[in-house]
């Protein structure tokens, strides 16, 4: 009886799939060769003719970089006529220090003041009311600095409004009027006191004053005059005063206010005299 030794033989059913499936990749990978290269080999050559093409412009044109420097605002580049936009930021800055500017640099101060002044010596603190002394203070500065404003339009406004003068030229010769009537209005001790106080070299003419120093003495000089005008008009309506309660006192009537019997004959007296007319009289005139 003979004995089978070693491994058995393989079946060939098993190795059928096997084979089959060689036969059928082998061929799909020989031919995939060739036509992919095929394939890439345009791409290729596209890709550099594009590099090629592109490089001599890319030299011949190269990409701007940024320079440093400054940053530099110009509100009037072509030198004629200012935009629309430029003139609405100027109206709007002028308009947020015009306060300022009816304060310190007209005759506004001195109005007020006065009619203020006024208002407490006839003994009526509240009449007129502000609203009204603070309309009639600003009207008669307007009638007062019209001339001023005036040459200020004509010398310093309108040439720059029409491109004529450049926006420097326009504020140095516009500031000239506005300038000689706080100088005129100016007295000699509060200009020598801002000057002292501004610790600087003492001007050798009256232009050379810097409006730093200019508008403070001007408005020391303007209270000045208005408490001035106030005190003499106070000193009719305190006679009044002193008269009625002499006579309250004399008669025993020391529980009458004399302010309640005073303030009739104060007030008859003020219209007999024409007082508001007398007052802005003296206030205007003072400005001749």
């Amino acid at each position: 009886m003979s004995r089978r030794t070693g491994r058995p033989a393989p079946r060939p059913a098993l190795l059928l799939p096997w084979l089959l499936a060689a036969l059928l990749l082998v061929p799909a990978a020989l031919s995939a060769g060739p036509s992919g290269a095929t394939t890439a080999a345009p791409e290729r050559a596209t890709l550099a003719a594009t590099v090629v093409t592109a490089a001599p412009g890319a030299l011949a044109a190269p990409a701007p970089t940024p320079s440093p420097g400054s940053v530099s605002v110009n509100l009037n580049p072509t030198g004629g006529k200012p935009s629309q936009t430029i003139l609405i930021i100027l109206l709007l800055s002028v308009m947020s220090v015009a306060p300022a500017l009816l304060i310190l640099v007209t005759s506004f101060t001195k109005m007020i003041v006065v009619l203020s002044l006024l208002r407490n010596a006839l003994g009526t603190p509240t009449i007129p009311p502000n609203q009204v002394l603070a309309g009639l203070a600003l009207f008669l500065s307007i009638f007062v600095m019209s001339p001023v404003l005036s040459q200020v339009n004509d010398k310093g406004v309108q040439p720059y409004l029409k491109g004529e003068k450049s926006q420097t030229q326009a504020y140095k010769d516009g500031v000239v009027p506005l300038r000689d009537f706080m100088m005129h209005q100016t007295r000699k001790d509060e200009l020598a006191t801002m000057v002292t106080l501004s610790k600087e070299k003492k001007p050798a003419t009256p232009a050379d004053v810097p409006l730093t120093t200019l508008i403070p003495a001007f408005v020391l000089s303007e209270l000045k005059s208005a408490f001035i005008i106030g005190f003499v008009i106070f000193i009719p309506f305190l006679i009044i005063d002193l008269v009625v309660s002499s006579s309250l006192m004399s008669m025993g009537m020391m529980m009458l206010p004399p302010v309640l019997i005073s303030l009739p004959f104060k007030l008859l007296l003020f219209v007999m005299v024409d007082g508001w007319n007398l007052v802005a009289k003296a206030l205007v005139s003072s400005y001749a």
